[in-house]
């Protein structure tokens, strides 16, 4: 089971980093939103400090999946992002949600093999 969290781990940073660098160093061109999701993503992009933030989240949280220090922190900061990601897709753009179930449930399996670690968040 540890070689298989660790390839979780490490693809999930993967993603991460890729998704984070591709919009800092502008790897790859804007897709065109449609429909609903166009109204939401003009909001964010307006916003001027949401989406950067996001990427760096993301950023940050990939390093430290590919790294493999500081995991447990990762996927508590990274959980909320992958909620949103989730859940804009499941609403706003279908064609994509494959992506963000695996993405979802990769973050919900690295909380899981980690459970150990929160068991003192939930104490009294």
């Amino acid at each position: 089971m540890k070689t298989v969290t660790v390839v979780v781990r490490v693809f999930i940073g993967l993603f991460l980093l890729f998704a984070s660098m591709s919009f800092f160093l502008k790897l790859a061109p804007e897709t065109e939103a449609i429909a609903n999701f166009k109204a939401i993503n003009t909001g964010l992009i307006a916003s001027s400090y949401l989406i950067p933030l996001a990427k760096t989240v993301e950023l940050l949280c990939g390093l430290l999946y590919v790294i493999g220090k500081y995991v447990t922190l990762a996927n508590i900061i990274i959980l909320p992002v992958t909620v949103n990601i989730l859940l804009i897709n499941y609403f706003l753009s279908p064609q994509t949600l494959p992506i963000a179930i695996m993405l979802f449930l990769g973050n919900l399996f690295m909380i899981y093999q980690y459970k150990q670690n929160y068991k003192s968040v939930f104490t009294p």
